[in-house]
């Protein structure tokens, strides 16, 4: 049988490769990419809902027990309440604007007792690991318009930590603020918008960019059709008339170099002179006799 050369372990070990390989970019790589690529549009048209939209009660937004998700992070909200300077953190080591910058983070209790924790804005650091001097939270009831944001994940899972006689956290997360502070937090943040009470410098929108994602899906894809294709074309290779398999060659190399065929000798020109004057001269010695 002409395809019995793909039981050897060689080639089941390379197509075995190949098409586990091949499964990772059609049903891992290729749709992560195509996933990260669907988030960053989704993301992108909330964004760019929020800039005409106008603000809706919290509780329209996000209901109480819903989560926040693709299609209602980066909305406006609006709520009234007071801030709770006692539990105000700040965000360690952010970047911002491509410079070092901490932000403001203080708990905003509503009017109907929940607490939510609201990003005021960001600061600049002082000898680096230092805060600035920066207004204080207004006192007393305010209505507040501010973004829904999800929270940071912090997969070292850090507590807060005491520094320059301030609260800190690595992450902005409310669970972890909520245990470090002891005010109950709903899940997620809001940062403030501008001209808001309480707001320091507000944080930039993130740039609308739509990023590499869907071309790298598309490549997973074309490696994962090459890979394919080129162990098609090795079995091809393989079948074709006059085509030696690698057993045979192998075989052939075991034994030993073909030894080259015997060339004929060919005659030098002197040779040639010489043998065309003795058959003149014979012929001169024949036409005499």
């Amino acid at each position: 049988m002409r395809l019995k050369f793909l039981l050897r372990p060689r080639w089941l070990g390379l197509i075995a490769l190949v098409v586990v390989f091949a499964t990772l970019c059609f049903t891992l790589l290729a749709p992560w990419q195509f996933g990260r690529d669907a988030e960053t549009q989704a993301r992108n048209a909330a964004i760019q809902e929020s800039f005409h939209t106008p603000p809706k009660p919290l509780d329209q937004v996000l209901p109480p027990g819903r989560e926040i998700d693709v299609r209602t992070e980066w909305a406006k909200v609006e709520m009234r309440g007071h801030y709770l300077p006692q539990g105000e953190v700040l965000g360690w080591q952010r970047t911002v604007l491509g410079e070092a910058a901490f932000e403001v983070l203080t708990p905003f209790r509503l009017q109907d007792g929940t607490t939510v924790l609201v990003d005021r804005g960001y600061v600049r650091p002082v000898g680096a690991t230092h805060a600035p001097s920066y207004a204080a939270a207004p006192e007393g009831p305010v209505t507040i318009v501010a973004r829904v944001r999800a929270d940071e994940i912090d997969h070292e899972q850090r507590p807060l930590f005491e520094h320059d006689g301030r609260r800190w956290a690595y992450a902005i997360n409310s669970g972890t603020i909520s245990r470090g502070t002891g005010i109950d937090l709903r899940p997620g943040y809001f940062t403030l918008t501008e001209q808001q009470p309480g707001v320091l410098n507000p944080l930039p929108l993130p740039r609308l960019e739509t990023g590499p994602y869907f071309s790298y899906a598309l490549q997973w894809i074309t490696f994962g059709v090459m890979a394919l294709g080129s162990i098609g074309y090795l079995i091809y290779s393989e079948l074709r008339p006059g085509a030696t398999a690698p057993w045979q060659q192998q075989q052939q190399a075991s034994d030993g170099p073909a030894k080259p065929k015997a060339r004929s000798r060919r005659k030098s020109v002197a040779a040639a002179i010489a043998e065309e004057e003795r058959l003149e001269a014979e012929a001169e010695e024949r036409s005499r006799n």
